[in-house]
Order: structure tokens, then C-alpha cells, then sequence
């Protein structure tokens, strides 16, 4: 192994579409950073290879993590095609109760002349729909899932069951733990069931995460947290969690790739990334 990795930086894309809004990157913006993390020698990490690099095992010098939050549709029309190009595998954080069944649906790679693309919501319009009973419109199907599993593009992990921010909407405490353990419970169930396996890996709606959140989680077997907290990941962090650990994470914006390498450059660096964060601060 030529160098060893000092941080790893965990990417958070949500949406990668032609339809602007909200948390959107473009698929120009996403092709050209893909293309330059590729280009700078970087490697992507899988969730297992995260997990052994948090526990003190080496990985190299250029690794990074490339997340996606709550299974949206244009992951597959745009994001999957990019990364089978590039080789490259994501992690994709799932509410699992929004997939629908049905067929595969076409993607950029698999355009022609006679194939048009689904049509893609922004996020306004994808809420309105999942809140409408229409998911089918914004979210991945079970089927695409499986299409990008198969691809070794996207491995997929808990974003709970529903997506519901418990913390807001319970009577009591005791409503709220009640509440997550069964959204929780049932998430798992979901991804064994569909997926045949489910992870110790679950993504915080919103990124957010309390005491009970976390003992929550802990009971029901997660063990990794991804949290909305700016940062990179240092296997000597000070971040863990009981018998779990919190895992920082960079949004990415819809810039050119000359903008995520400047960030990637700082947050490779945990003194600098320290600093930098201290400064935004």
C-alpha cells in the first residue's frame, strides 16, 4: 500500500438530476467529479472497508466514501451509470417503506432513440409525492435496487422505515423511543427480507440523533451513525459511541469538480480540516 489514508471523507450526494431544487447536483457536476476523483488516483470504500478503517486497519492514502440519502430515483437514471463507468461503489441510505415494486426503468446508459427517460421530481415534488402515496414517482423500485446491487455500484443500509423525525411528532419520550424502535425493528425486517442481509450501518433523518436515538439504535443493532455533522473521519477520533461510532460527513454541491478537490484537499488533512471547521465555525 503506497501511503496510508490519515482521514477518510464521507461524501453526501441526495439527489443527481436534470430537474433543479433542492440538495441537487447536476449530472454534468457529478460526471465531472467522478471523473476527477478517478483521475487523482482515489478509491472509493465500501461500507465493510469504512468499518475496518474506523476499527485501525490501513487504507489508502486517496480513499473516500460517496453516500446518497434516501433512494431517489435519478440515483438510477444518473448517478448508477456514472459510477459503473468509473468503477466506483456508493452507499445508499434507504427509507425502506417507499420502494415499490414493478420493472426496471431505463438510464442514461441505456438510452436510445427510442427510449426516453423517466421523468425526474425535485425534491419538492418527490416530498409531495411520498406524502401523497405516489413514491413509486421519486424513489427507487425494489428492482432497480437489485440492478445496482448486481452492479456493484450501490450497496444499500438503513435510513429507517419511514423517515419520520420521532423527536417532533411524539406526545412523550416514551411515544418517541416506542416509536423509532418499531420504525427501526421494521427497516431491518425490510432489508433482510428484500435484501437478504442488513447492515449495522443506518443514516439519521435529517442527521439528527439524541440520547434515545442513539441507545435506540444501539438495542437494535446499528452500530455505525451517519450523522449531517461536518468533517472527515480519523480512526483516533475521540467520536465514539458507546459501543457504535459517529461518522461525519461533507455535502456536495452542485460545483465543478475544482470545488470538491479543494474540499477533498482539506479534508484529507485532519489538522487543516480541524482548523477549517473551527474557522466556518
Amino acid at each position: 500500500m503506497k501511503g496510508s489514508a490519515r482521514a477518510v471523507p464521507v461524501l453526501m450526494y441526495h439527489h443527481i438530476s436534470s430537474s433543479p431544487g433542492m440538495i441537487t447536483v447536476t449530472p454534468g457536476h457529478f460526471s465531472a467529479q467522478m471523473a476527477y476523483l478517478e483521475s487523482a488516483g482515489y478509491r472509493t470504500l465500501d461500507s465493510r472497508q469504512l468499518s475496518a478503517y474506523l476499527a485501525g486497519e490501513p487504507v489508502p492514502a486517496k480513499s473516500v466514501v460517496l453516500t446518497f440519502d434516501d433512494g431517489y430515483l435519478d440515483n438510477w437514471v444518473y448517478a448508477h451509470p456514472v459510477l459503473q463507468r468509473h468503477g466506483f461503489t456508493a452507499l445508499c441510505f434507504l427509507v425502506t417503506s417507499w420502494p415499490r415494486d414493478g420493472g426496471v426503468r431505463p438510464n442514461a446508459s441505456t438510452l436510445h432513440s427510442m427510449t426516453r427517460l423517466p421523468r425526474l421530481l425535485n425534491h419538492r415534488e418527490g416530498e409531495r409525492a411520498i406524502c401523497n402515496g405516489r413514491a413509486d414517482e421519486a424513489i427507487l423500485r425494489w428492482s432497480e435496487i437489485d440492478a445496482m446491487r448486481a452492479a456493484g455500484t450501490f450497496e444499500f443500509h438503513s435510513h429507517t422505515h419511514t423517515h419520520v423525525r420521532w423527536d417532533l411528532v411524539a406526545r412523550s419520550r416514551d411515544e418517541k423511543r416506542g416509536n423509532l424502535r418499531d420504525d427501526l425493528i421494521a427497516a431491518r425486517q425490510t432489508l433482510e427480507e428484500r435484501l437478504g442481509n442488513v447492515s449495522d450501518h443506518l443514516c439519521w433523518p435529517q442527521g439528527y440523533y439524541d440520547d434515545d436515538y442513539q441507545e435506540i439504535a444501539l438495542d437494535a443493532g446499528f452500530r455505525h451513525f451517519y450523522t449531517c455533522d461536518a468533517g472527515s473521519n480519523e480512526t483516533n477520533e475521540t467520536c465514539a459511541l458507546n459501543a457504535g461510532r459517529l461518522i461525519n460527513r461533507l455535502e456536495v454541491r452542485d460545483r465543478p469538480a475544482s470545488w470538491l478537490a479543494s474540499r477533498l484537499w482539506v479534508h484529507t488533512r485532519p489538522a487543516i480540516s480541524r482548523a477549517y471547521l473551527r474557522i466556518k465555525r
